[in-house]
């Protein structure tokens, strides 16, 4: 079994930054591609960006040129950089793993999320 844990969120003011992190822990052989959703207080989570094993990223509009996705397949971990904070980007980040093969035998894991951390951007 593999998890996925989340730090670095926290309170900050508009036009500030964060930088979060996220490690994949358990019997992991390799991880397709890792990334980052959000859920804003009320509303559905949605999709933030993407990174693949080969650094290939790719973003939803709404934080391009401000989050930068990035990742350590070494040590099974991804990072998201976030600057320019504006309060609509409050909300619980979750990290994501679309696939996640496990030891001994590449058993697969698919779809994989963490448990969240809090961002919360004040005006």
């Amino acid at each position: 079994q593999a998890q996925l844990k989340e730090s670095g969120g926290g309170l900050v003011q508009a036009g500030g930054s964060l930088r979060l992190s996220c490690v994949a822990s358990g019997a992991i052989s390799s991880i397709n591609r890792m990334g980052w959703y959000r859920q804003a207080p009320g509303k559905e989570r949605v999709w933030v960006a993407t990174i693949t094993s080969g650094g290939n990223a790719v973003y939803q509009d709404f934080v391009l040129g401000r989050f930068t996705i990035s990742r350590d397949n070494v040590n099974n971990a991804v990072y998201l950089q976030m600057n320019s904070l504006k309060p609509e980007d409050t909300g619980v980040y979750f990290c994501h793993c679309d696939e996640i093969l496990t030891t001994p035998h590449d058993f697969p894991m698919f779809d994989i999320y963490g448990q969240g951390t809090q961002v919360t951007v004040s005006s």
